[in-house]
């Protein structure tokens, strides 16, 4: 007697649309609306941009605002310091922060480590504008402003949020992986290069992430610290566009802030599996 097996066809779950997507769809439609009206606006005339009524639609659209844009100042010299500046900190960020990390995931027998990170952890409650003005006295008087070297010495040090996500991440880490390096005679640094750093993914591209988004996107620091040569591209865009007469053009600006604003929207594009992964996998473990 032979017996056949019937595979049945699994059934599509469509979820109904309930209140939870609505909002959901309506919340997306209001956070895209800024984007929407930055694009429109670089693709107006000067005259549409201020005409009363408002146009909505560029009739034609101005696609030479995006030459322009990168023509009126020297956009890829400033994006090219912007760039810079933004990976050197990102990664010297990353990496300090990845060590320090360690040691307060992993030396547990350190009798003031608990102390140590609260101290770290309190850190994150002091707002930056509070230790701007301190800073930029101690880098004048060491003769640091109009260099990246500010950046080099703050990225050195860590971020107390990174040190946190690393920390937590290092703490979900098997013991006996660490054991069985030291019984091979291992040192603690090469324990925490060749075996926790290899095997921390994503917290190292969600920190890269984070840290490069921040600075490529930071104006306060580059406006006090750098010179006109060397500055950013954010802060150039901010005083750049004029006219004979001394006013913004606004339109060639909105332009070249949609082209500034590429590089971040597709780094989160492309990454935001692992920023989620990192975020996280950090708060397994206390």
């Amino acid at each position: 007697m032979k017996t056949t097996l019937t595979l049945k066809r699994p059934r599509i779950y469509n979820p109904p649309l309930n209140g939870r997507f609505f909002v959901m769809c309506l919340a997306t439609i209001v956070f895209l609306i800024p984007a929407i009206w930055l694009v429109l606006t670089a693709l107006k005339t000067e005259n549409q941009y201020s005409a009363y009524p408002i146009v909505w639609v560029p009739n034609p659209p101005q696609w030479i605002n995006f030459l322009q844009a990168v023509t009126i100042i020297p956009f890829f010299k400033y994006a090219g310091n912007s760039l810079f500046l933004a990976t050197t900190s990102a990664v010297l960020t990353t990496f300090s922060s990845a060590l320090a990390g360690f040691g307060f995931a992993r030396h547990t027998g350190v009798k003031a480590r608990n102390g140590l990170f609260i101290f770290v952890l309190s850190m994150i409650m002091v707002p930056s504008m509070v230790t701007l003005i301190p800073r930029f006295v101690l880098y004048s008087r060491l003769g640091l402003i109009g260099t990246y070297w500010p950046w080099i010495l703050e990225s050195a040090a860590g971020s107390p949020f990174h040190i946190f996500l690393f920390k937590q991440f290092f703490s979900t880490i098997p013991r006996d992986l660490e054991d069985a390096a030291e019984v091979d005679g291992c040192s603690r640094f090469r324990i925490f290069w060749q075996i926790f750093l290899p095997n921390s993914g994503a917290v190292i591209a969600t920190s890269l992430i984070f840290n490069f988004q921040y600075v490529w996107g930071e104006w306060i620091r580059p406006v006090l610290y750098l010179t006109d040569y060397n500055t950013t591209l954010a802060v150039k865009m901010a005083s750049g566009y004029l006219d004979p007469m001394q006013n913004q053009l606004v339109t060639p600006l909105m332009a070249a802030i949609c082209i500034y604003a590429l590089p971040l929207i597709f780094i989160f594009f492309f990454a935001q599996k692992n920023i989620i992964q990192g975020v996280v996998t950090s708060g397994l473990k206390g």
